[in-house]
């Protein structure tokens, strides 16, 4: 049975779960007899639901309303709560890093079509004069790279840098999600245009032999900020393919339930664009010797990663019994429970 069957067959048992959980969680009177009977029932067979959900399908929002599903109705149960820190801890642990891991495959995607436009115009700018003098007149260049370009991460008093290029980047990964609906194309044409941007500032240090400072000043922040966006980039493509190629499904409930699955990955991303964002104000432009402020990008980056690739690969077949609060899934996922 595929996903969408079983979801439209349980569908009603998790409703009337849901009712008789929150019922019950405002005290057992509140319950008859028959109710509390049919409470314990409900709460047993959608444990099973769980089960089934985690070994046969592997989708990390489904698992995680289930989960919850299943501990507020223990909760009316046995009169215990879930803490609000315990959902914030799954999101976090969980449902996030599985979201991600879920489209790998259009994260890869987005990440060659940053890459690749970096490396192509960054080395066409470093290695042929004609190149070097179409991209900026030579005065312009050399005041980039002499001035501009390392100023720009001092213009402000840190605390309002990092404000505004955390803003910034929240910005361009929400619009770099959003457009994906339009199949793809414009969000492949973001993560182009700034993977080229990127190539060409780096070009023009290396064509003067000033590479080593400009790899000092991108690194630190950079390698956090391009993957973030690059994530970001990746929930688009996966937005825009879902329109192409729907599936069994019909394609606006096809482009409703991914639009609400992605918003998991993008609301998860805005820690890690705070966190850019932070090394970005206070570490790039500071007085820092240029080892330790790349060091610090590079042991942020390996964490991200790691983060990413060992908590989403675990999320998928997660024996884990707690995860966000059904509101948040309702607003997060393309599942829903009535409460």
């Amino acid at each position: 049975m595929d996903l969408d069957r079983y979801i439209t067959e349980h569908q009603p048992a998790w409703d009337r779960l849901a009712h008789l959980a929150r019922r019950g969680r405002r005290g057992a009177h509140r319950l008859e007899p028959a109710e509390l009977d049919e409470l314990v029932q409900l709460y047993q067979r959608v444990s099973g639901h769980l089960s089934h959900v985690r070994a046969a399908y592997g989708d990390p929002s489904l698992t995680a309303l289930l989960t919850r599903l299943v501990a507020d109705a223990n909760a009316a149960i046995y009169g215990a709560r879930s803490s609000a820190r315990a959902a914030v801890r799954d999101f976090v642990l969980v449902t996030f890093p599985g979201a991600v891991w879920r489209i790998r495959h259009f994260v890869l995607a987005a990440a060659v079509l940053t890459l690749l436009p970096a490396f192509a115009v960054g080395t066409w700018i470093a290695t042929s004069d004609a190149a070097l003098d179409a991209s900026a007149p030579e005065a312009v260049r050399a005041a980039y790279v002499e001035e501009d370009f390392e100023a720009y991460y001092s213009s402000e008093p840190a605390s309002q840098f990092a404000a505004d290029v955390t803003f910034n980047n929240i910005q361009v990964s929400i619009t770099a999600f959003a457009i994906g609906i339009l199949a793809c194309i414009p969000t492949a044409g973001i993560l182009a245009f700034n993977g080229a941007n990127v190539g060409l500032a780096g070009g023009l240090f290396h064509a003067v032999g000033e590479w080593e400072r400009f790899w000092g000043l991108i690194l630190p922040h950079g390698l956090l900020e391009i993957s973030a966006v690059i994530v970001a980039g990746g929930a688009g493509l996966r937005l825009g393919w879902t329109l192409i190629d729907p599936g069994d499904r019909p394609r606006l409930q096809a482009l409703t339930e991914e639009g609400r699955q992605s918003v998991v990955v993008v609301l998860g991303l805005v820690g890690a664009f705070v966190v850019a964002g932070l090394i970005e104000g206070f570490v790039t432009g500071s007085p820092l010797p240029t080892l330790v402020r790349v060091g610090i990008g590079v042991l942020v980056e390996v964490a991200f990663i790691t983060y990413i690739v060992r908590l989403g690969r675990a999320a998928t077949a997660s024996s884990v019994d707690r995860s966000l609060p059904a509101d948040r899934i309702h607003e997060m996922s393309g599942y829903t429970v009535a409460t």
